[in-house]
């Protein structure tokens, strides 16, 4: 993917473009950089004033020509107020949102007021509404913007509601509070060393993932997917990821321009990913924590969005990882742990009554072992791997014992995690992390 300066704009309607959701692609494209001072100049023919994208009705009655000659003219209003034009060959979902959230990182960098205008020419409208769409119903939840403060800043939409495949993106002006915070930030950032922080991850992956089986096809820090050759699956290199970004915005540009990685390479020479996100969710209390919840949430809600959660699965991780504080609490949440109210039916179903009646629920709780690795990571699979190793009959009815009787997969999976860890004990989990967490220092 590339990201251009625009020269020329085609004068066809743009609407019927099609785009690939999560298909293979045989190269892997590269972020270019897309800030400069010199703009060249679009040449547009002259057209009537661009009042008319304010009318729905005046659209819905334009031919092409008129819809072309009008977005046209929008682009051309945004060049003479100084607005980057950014041309981008994005024809898949994949690469829309390595753009999109690059290009929000780009501009959320600087403290003032920016914007840039993003052309896609071989991405439908629809595609681009959908993203707009859910962005502005994000920045009204409270829930999560509590915690991604970030997003705030920015607007985005449509251009001309729709004419043309063109995204308008615009920041507000950092307030001093909030230059402040991000300075700081900025310094927590250089803090961070690549080469211990990925070490103390694989240290994590060898103790919990290898040694105790959480994961039965994993058997080195290096290589995934073992022991399913037969099910149709080629075991291949994890490949490690690091960012020491404290920005959602840009762990998001990270998270996506692995998708378009593993989209791009064969699975025998990249079976999985390991993206370290050290930055975010710092610290093991409360706010840290909520911090890592909404970020991955993020990511996972954008992949749902394009129906990216049937080509990938993702694996959530944080030093202070407590399922019980993940949303929703007693539904299955993308790339997390069972709910912890889910143990003690999934022990009955999985052989293990005894355990399920004995154990405490502080025991139960020992289960979030699983995930507490040094740092938030995102470790980023592919699905015909996940499948693979589930098998055809992995999804089963699990009656909660309350009169509600849900689906769920990973049964015999989770009741030999659950037991192991509560039969390690509190003690030595705990010390194993903060040695984990120790070795980044």
């Amino acid at each position: 993917m590339v990201v251009r300066l625009i020269t020329t704009v085609a004068t066809a309607a743009f609407a019927t473009a099609s785009v690939s959701a999560f298909a293979p692609t045989s190269s892997l494209s590269i972020m270019t950089k897309i800030w400069n001072s010199r703009f060249i100049p679009i040449p547009i023919a002259s057209s009537s004033s661009s009042d008319g994208g304010n009318n729905s009705q005046q659209l819905e009655d334009m031919d092409e020509d008129g819809r072309s000659n009008l977005f046209q003219s929008l682009l051309r209003d945004l060049q003479i107020e100084g607005v980057p034009l950014l041309g981008c060959d994005a024809d898949q979902v994949s690469t829309l949102n390595a753009a999109i959230w690059t290009t929000m990182a780009e501009l959320g960098d600087a403290d003032d007021e920016r914007r840039a205008c993003i052309v896609m020419e071989n991405i439908p409208t629809s595609a681009l509404l959908a993203f707009v769409e859910d962005f502005t119903v994000l920045k009204t939840q409270e829930r999560l913007m509590r915690h991604l403060p970030e997003l705030g800043r920015f607007s985005i939409s449509v251009l001309g509601k729709g004419l043309g495949p063109a995204l308008l993106i615009e920041t507000e002006k950092r307030t001093v509070a909030e230059q402040l915070l991000r300075e700081d930030q900025r310094a927590v950032e250089y803090t961070f060393d690549k080469d211990r922080t990925i070490e103390a991850l694989k240290s994590f992956i060898g103790r919990v993932v290898v040694g105790m089986e959480a994961c039965p096809y994993t058997k080195s820090v290096d290589v995934s997917a073992v022991g399913l050759e037969s099910r149709g699956v080629v075991p291949g290199p994890v490949g490690y990821r690091y960012s020491p970004t404290t920005d959602p915005i840009m762990a998001m540009s990270m998270f996506w321009n692995c998708i378009c990685e593993m989209m791009s390479v064969p699975e025998t020479d990249l079976s999985s990913i390991m993206l370290s996100l050290p930055g975010i969710g710092i610290g093991d209390d409360r706010s840290a924590h909520d911090r890592f919840a909404a970020v991955v949430e993020l990511a996972g809600r954008y992949l749902c969005l394009y129906r990216g959660d049937g080509a990938f699965g993702l694996v959530h991780f944080h030093p202070a990882y407590d399922r019980s504080l993940i949303h929703p609490l007693h539904k299955p949440s993308y790339g997390h742990l069972p709910p912890i109210s889910w143990l003690r039916p999934i022990l009955r179903m999985g052989g293990h009554g005894d355990e399920a009646e004995r154990l405490s629920d502080e025991e139960l709780a020992l289960s979030n072992y699983q995930r507490r690795a040094p740092h938030t990571a995102i470790n980023i699979l592919r699905m015909s791997q996940v499948n693979a190793a589930a098998g055809s009959k992995s999804i089963v009815d699990l009656d909660l014992g309350d009169g509600r009787t849900e689906k769920a997969s990973g049964i015999t999976l989770y009741t030999r995690n659950t037991l192991r860890m509560a039969g390690m004990g509190k003690a030595a989990l705990q010390s194993a992390v903060d040695a984990e967490v120790a070795m980044q220092s």
